[in-house]
């Protein structure tokens, strides 16, 4: 008799699988077929991009100048909202805890690669919380001395450097900042041993080179553009590929004998981890247009800034490398984890 139970169990639960199976296909292909609707009209709503610096710095008008011609292009309103903290940890904060769905953007960029390694407790992470969607644009960093330095060169820099070890003082904004790695990969790469010294401002680390206080300063282009061609500071090379439209007679440091030494801020976009896929490359392909368009490509370069657009692999990739590269240099300098 229990044996007879037990194969009518047996039976029952084989015949009640198949329902079960195409309960379960029924759902997928729901699933599927509500994705694609949602990509044929996204967006039906306006967009929130959360950003984690304040307003009025080269992020925040970058990303301002491309929401707007995407808000034109797309029919629907990007919203910006600045969320100031620690390792982007508001904005990114905001973004984790809003719908995988599209309607809710975070930027960010080298500055985010930075924190992942920089800080031991971020509540988030920016390759598994988030997918990468586009990069927007980018500027170069540039070395600086005082117009009547006697370092005329790279070479010479390197040179007194390698001669009389920590008899040279760098200066930059913020330790952990970009400008401040910046300086600590020069040092590595250099061979040399040079204190770093960290000023809260951009004024303050131009002061410090005006009076002489450091020997070299490492800042990004935009700030600074005016100073160099006022001759308060003087541009000693650029930190990039290629030599900037601006500043045509300052070469590169690659051609001033350090190859391969390149430094740029970045700054791009991801959106939480579950998002969907069309709705991604979507919004990809929205990005380039508007990077590309004439328009906002000239508002970037009135502000020094280069267009940077790339595909949505591309903009992963480079999240992962930067992430790498930053986390050496902070491992071999011994910067403390905040």
């Amino acid at each position: 008799m229990r044996a007879l139970n037990k194969s009518m169990s047996i039976k029952n639960k084989l015949a009640y699988f198949p329902s079960i199976l195409k309960s379960y296909i029924s759902t997928l292909i729901l699933i599927f077929y509500a994705s694609l609707i949602q990509a044929q009209i996204y967006p039906s709503k306006p967009i929130k991009m959360y950003l984690p610096y304040g307003p009025g710095g080269i992020g925040d008008l970058t990303a301002r100048v491309i929401a707007q011609k995407m808000s034109e292009n797309m029919g629907q309103q990007i919203i910006i909202d600045n969320k100031p903290s620690a390792g982007g940890a508001q904005a990114f904060l905001s973004g984790l805890q809003s719908p995988a769905d599209g309607y809710t953007l975070v930027m960010g960029g080298n500055g985010s690669a930075i924190s992942q390694s920089l800080f031991k407790n971020l509540p988030y992470n920016i390759l598994t919380d988030f997918n990468q969607v586009s990069t927007m644009a980018k500027f170069s960093l540039v070395l600086l001395v005082n117009p009547d330095s006697k370092y005329k060169t790279v070479a010479d820099v390197i040179a007194a450097g390698k001669a009389k070890p920590k008899s040279l003082n760098f200066g930059s904004v913020s330790v952990g900042s970009t400008q401040f790695l910046a300086a600590e990969l020069f040092k590595q790469m250099a061979g040399i041993e040079a204190q770093t010294i960290p000023y809260k401002v951009s004024a303050g680390l131009f002061t410090a080179i005006r009076s002489g206080e450091i020997d070299v300063g490492f800042e990004f282009i935009p700030p600074v553009l005016t100073s160099i061609k006022a001759g308060s500071v003087k541009a000693l090379a650029i930190a990039a590929d290629k030599r900037h439209p601006g500043l045509q007679d300052v070469p590169t440091v690659d051609e001033s004998g350090l190859r391969g030494y390149e430094v740029t801020s970045w700054n791009a976009v991801s959106a939480k981890t579950g998002t969907p896929q069309e709705v991604v490359e979507r919004l990809n392909k929205e990005f380039t247009s508007a990077i590309n368009s004439p328009e906002v490509s000239q508002s970037l370069r009135k502000m020094n800034s280069e267009p940077f657009p790339m595909s949505q692999k591309e903009t992963r990739e480079l999240m992962i490398s930067e992430i790498a590269r930053w986390k050496t240099v902070i491992e071999k300098a011994n910067i403390p984890l905040n």
